[in-house]
């Protein structure tokens, strides 16, 4: 019989390259756990030990299709009704999470719909990693553990030694980012101010600032087609800059993402694993964060802060 509060680590079906290196640096192996499939694709979790009393960590993102969702919705149910004691929901990217607001008429606020769902399924906390937008934690009614890709980007780039270092938003949404990313590096700041006509197309961009003789450092929170950061990188090297980079924390990388990017003017791409690359690429440099959220589970157990996690209390 589990024993009050054992923390058990458990990964959905998508995340399990993830989990299997988060459970490693904690110092627990992966709990045993099987998602069954009927034929007409409904879906079925099922955890292979006892979880009873135990303090649960479900790491799933969930990026389309839904099934990914679905699944974690159902594992956190399926602890809950096998009298866990404590369920987190590590959710290494928030799928939906850029449909926030209504930015128009007549849609869905998908971000808030999506945290709804994790409440009514029974979970009492969220661990995550660079949301969309910030505001997105206060769409939960329980404690949401936001971490920082900061405390994993700043010491690669600092590795690098770049001279004339300088920051770029690459869109005014991204500004106040990029701004808290610039200041960890005493480095200052421009923004590539962009107009889309539809989604994941650029009608026009124009940079805000100097950037002539810069090796100029491209922040954003992830990276879809990758159309805005190639823009970016060209417009900048046409500028004057010396060379451009990227860094995103999730790659979500869908459509032409790897073409655009092989193709691209950008010195490299640093991306984390909160999602699984789908192929190698020179220009691509992945960092880990398993090491980040095995610490967090860690002080979440101890029932300590997180904010020691910061780069900025370090």
């Amino acid at each position: 019989m589990a024993a009050l509060n054992t923390v058990k680590i458990f990964s959905g079906s998508y995340s399990t390259y993830l989990a299997d290196l988060i459970a490693k640096d904690y110092g627990r192996p992966l709990g045993g756990y099987t998602c069954r499939t009927f034929s007409d694709g409904e879906i079925s979790p099922i955890f292979e030990e006892s979880v009873r009393g135990c303090d649960v960590f479900i790491i799933q993102s969930t990026p389309p299709p839904m099934d990914n969702l679905l699944e974690l919705l159902l594992m956190v149910d399926a602890a809950r009704r096998a009298s866990a004691h404590y369920v987190t929901v590590v959710l290494p990217y928030f799928g939906y999470a850029r449909q926030d607001r209504k930015d128009k008429p007549r849609v869905a606020i998908a971000a808030k719909l999506v945290a709804n769902l994790l409440s009514a399924s029974g979970a009492d906390r969220l661990m995550t990693i660079d949301l969309h937008a910030g505001q997105i934690q206060g769409f939960f009614d329980f404690p949401v553990d936001h971490l920082e890709g900061t405390s994993v980007f700043v010491p690669y780039l600092k590795s690098l030694n770049l001279d004339n270092l300088l920051i770029a938003s690459p869109d005014v949404g991204g500004a106040a980012r990029a701004r808290n990313f610039a200041k960890f590096l005493n480095a200052d700041m421009v923004i590539c101010d962009k107009y889309r006509k539809r989604a994941n197309e650029i009608a026009s961009m124009q940079v805000i600032g100097e950037v002539e003789g810069a090796n100029v450092v491209l922040f954003d929170d992830l990276i879809d087609t990758g159309g805005t950061m190639c823009k970016a990188a060209e417009i900048i090297l046409k500028k004057g800059a010396k060379s451009v980079r990227a860094i995103c924390t999730h790659p979500v990388m869908s459509g032409n993402a790897y073409e655009n990017i092989e193709n691209s003017l950008l010195e490299e791409l640093i991306v984390t694993d909160t999602l699984p690359l789908h192929r190698e690429s020179e220009k691509i440099k992945v960092l880990s964060v398993a090491p980040l959220f095995a610490k967090a589970i860690g002080r979440i157990r101890d029932h300590e802060s997180i904010s020691s996690l910061f780069i900025n209390n370090q």
